[in-house]
């Protein structure tokens, strides 16, 4: 019985421990992948976390750089307003800022012929001749489709347009932008369908790789590129001849607004005039002039199927596109300042009443209009309501959602498009998707940073983003690859925004530590950052990436500083803090330079060098002593010329690797050491050996003839980046 009812017990449990047997295997089936979910999630937060972190780094190092620019031209202003009208100095700062504005003034006085005839002598190209080991593109006009690609091709196989063709096609440009209104109207109703592109800053493989996906401009496919082309990247020319051939080819096949990058001060600031120099030598001057014009003439905003509205900043409460539609773009010349509508009149009156915010009739300067087109060029959306000055560019406006129902409402629209911000995926909706923000420089802050991207605005209302990333090269990153290298570029410009702080932030640091142990606290090592440097990042989070800390949680404060040493030029007169101040502003710096190089040489003698510190001292309220500025000129001619070019002037202004510097400086002989002013310093290899003895040949350009080192005479083959086939 016993055996029996145990074996009839064994026989019923049989089937049933089957199941019990198989169910551990399922649960730690499901265990292991709620398991690798979970670390997977985790991992990506992680990488997520640091890609803002980097991001945010970047975007607060941008516009720190665009407030700055901002600032040295609202000090010119403030110069022209308030220094006195006997001064010494009063010409200077009138040739800085209000000469081109001038021009513009005595021309609405006669007429837009004279104000034609003008710029047709100024940018003449019938006196440049094409020597015979050029062998780029040649334009016959009017142009054809042949034209187009064959400068795509030559763009692509690193050749560059000659200065007469460069000319003769803006002036061709210049003329189609004239007839068109300030806010241009795009319809859909035959191709079915626009493109809308936003930033390009002068990435010629990016807008390579839109033409090779979506197809060249025609009137099946049209384009609306939303400003923003030139700056920054290394072909803005290439990139602006390209757009500007579509659309002499077919007007109505590309719209083109203008962006805030469109603007001759701004391109002092970031790179689009250095290029031009670069590539135009001896034309540069023409070249630039005619720029200049032409981004005057840009239309402001485009308006697609009366139902979205395309500008490249944004909006405020104050928007109005009728307004805007009847004011006189071409008179700003530079958006960043506003245009004195007055009769002829001497410079004496003329500066009266700009500090009087009115002209010499007593009309006011239109502060409503240049607001318009400011706000038009320069503003962002927030979350937050309402409208309010965009602090962190320096201008612009903040708007919010109820501002963007307001207007929208108000011109019967249902769509902003805008560009003007780097968005990681290339384009962010906000505002209820009512505000899209389109970007297509991919890699904009570093390789692997963003995608860039393109919109597709149907005439069903739909839209359809394509999404790509330029890539010198045929290796594919993985995500961890491209953030590690986005990460350290990242970091390594944050830390040098730190070093050119140093003093302050040693002064700060040592407040927190006065038995002077070289450690404080994460907390007191954050605030003395958020005290010195201004810049609303969380450097808690991001201690461990920029100083030591120790087991117990201390910051070691000096090993900021430890990666870099200021490349010491010249004696310090006024103390390490001015070497420093030269440093930190060297940008700015770098705009008086340019602004000075009136005829756009690339050189300024050694006395407008000088006058260039000295402004910058104002500038910053900083006592710079002459002693310095003088010695700082002498040593930073290298070639003793009598002009200091751009090359010599970035060379006196840079930091130094100390971990490169201690690898190279075992392998430097002795004798590749050298004394300066009685310093021994490293000799930077930058220069080629016969640059030591320089044969010096006139160079004319407008009223100044200057004498220029035959070895600054680079040749003027533009490098072109060539694009991957399939643009990833």
């Amino acid at each position: 019985m016993g055996c029996g009812k145990s074996t009839a017990v064994s026989d019923t449990a049989g089937p049933e421990e089957k199941p019990s047997m198989a169910m551990p295997k399922s649960e730690a089936t499901i265990k292991s992948a709620l398991l690798i979910q979970k670390w997977y999630r985790r991992y990506t937060a992680r990488l997520e976390a640091r890609r803002r972190a980097a991001w945010n780094i970047y975007q607060k190092i941008e516009y720190a750089g665009e407030q700055d620019q901002l600032n040295l031209y609202n000090f010119f202003n403030d110069m022209i307003n308030h220094v006195s009208m006997s001064e010494p100095g009063r010409n200077k700062f009138n040739n800085l800022v209000l000469t081109r504005q001038q021009n513009w003034r005595k021309s609405t006085q006669t007429s837009i012929e004279c104000e034609d005839l003008e710029f047709m002598q100024a940018t003449d190209p019938s006196q440049i001749k094409v020597s015979a080991a050029y062998k780029g593109p040649v334009l016959k006009f009017p142009l054809t489709q042949g034209a187009m690609e064959m400068l795509i091709n030559h763009f692509k196989n690193n050749q560059y347009l000659h200065a007469k063709y460069t000319l003769e096609l803006l002036r061709e440009t210049r003329k189609v932008l004239k007839r068109q209104p300030n806010i241009n109207q795009a319809s859909t109703s035959i191709a079915r369908q626009i493109t809308v592109c936003g930033d390009l800053h002068g990435k010629l493989d990016d807008l390579l790789i839109v033409f090779y996906k979506n197809g060249l401009p025609s009137v099946d496919n049209p384009y609306l590129f939303n400003g923003d082309f030139v700056d920054r990247g290394e072909n803005s020319t290439e990139v602006a001849l390209l757009l500007f051939t579509c659309l002499i080819l077919n007007p109505t096949a590309l719209y083109i607004n203008r962006g805030n990058h469109e603007d001759h001060i701004m391109n002092i600031r970031y790179g689009f005039i250095k290029e031009l120099m670069h590539k135009y030598k001896e034309h540069a001057g023409k070249v630039v002039r005619a720029f200049e014009d032409i981004f005057s003439w840009l239309p402001l905003a485009t308006v697609i199927d009366q139902t979205v509205l395309v500008v490249h900043g944004g909006i405020s409460d104050q928007t109005d596109l009728a307004y805007l539609a009847k004011i006189d773009r071409h008179k700003y010349l530079s958006a960043l300042r506003p245009p004195v509508n007055a009769v002829e009149e001497t410079d004496k009156e003329l500066l009266a009443a700009i500090a009087n915010d009115q002209d010499a009739n007593g009309d006011h300067i239109n502060l409503r209009e240049w607001k318009q087109v400011l706000d038009i060029l320069w503003s962002d959306p927030r979350n937050v309501f309402g409208c309010t000055p965009n602090t962190f560019r320096g201008g612009g406006s903040y708007f919010g959602p109820d501002v963007t129902d307001l207007v929208l409402s108000k011109h019967k629209l249902r769509l902003l498009i805008r560009s003007h911000e780097c968005k990681h995926e290339g384009y962010e909706y906000c505002h209820d998707n009512k505000v899209l923000t389109i970007f297509s420089a991919s890699n904009y802050y570093e390789m692997g940073s963003n995608k860039g991207a393109y919109v597709q605005i149907s005439s069903d209302s739909t839209s359809h983003f394509v999404q790509y990333m330029a890539s010198k090269s045929h290796k594919k990153l993985s995500l961890r690859q491209r953030l590690s290298l986005v990460e350290e570029s990242a970091f390594k410009d944050l830390k040098e925004k730190l070093y050119s702080h140093h003093s302050d932030l040693m002064a700060e640091f040592q407040k927190y530590d006065p038995a002077n142990t070289g450690l404080i606290t994460a907390t007191d090592w954050a605030k003395a950052l958020e005290m010195v440097m201004d810049m609303d990042l969380p450097w808690r989070t991001l201690r461990s990436k920029l100083v030591r800390v120790s087991l117990h949680g201390l910051v070691d404060y000096k090993s900021s500083f430890e990666d870099y040493t200021l490349h010491q030029f010249t004696k310090d007169f006024g103390g390490p803090s001015i070497t420093e101040i030269m440093y930190r502003n060297k940008n700015s710096l770098e705009t008086i330079f340019r602004i000075m190089d009136k005829d756009n040489s690339g050189y300024i003698s050694m006395e407008e060098f000088e006058e260039a510190c000295q402004l910058l001292g104002e500038h910053i309220k900083t006592t710079i002593s002459p002693q310095y500025i003088s010695d700082l000129a002498t040593s930073i001619d290298m070639n003793k010329d009598g002009f200091i070019d751009f090359n010599e002037f970035l060379e006196a202004f840079r930091l130094v690797d100390n971990d490169h510097r201690n690898s190279v400086k075992a392998n430097v002989p002795a004798n590749d050491k050298q004394v300066e002013n009685g310093h021994s310093s490293e000799v930077v290899k930058s220069k080629s050996p016969s640059s030591l003895n320089k044969k010096k040949i006139p160079l004319s350009t407008g009223s100044k003839k200057r004498t220029v080192p035959e070895s600054k005479q680079v040749d003027s083959t533009v490098l072109v980046t060539p694009v991957a086939e399939n643009g990833t």
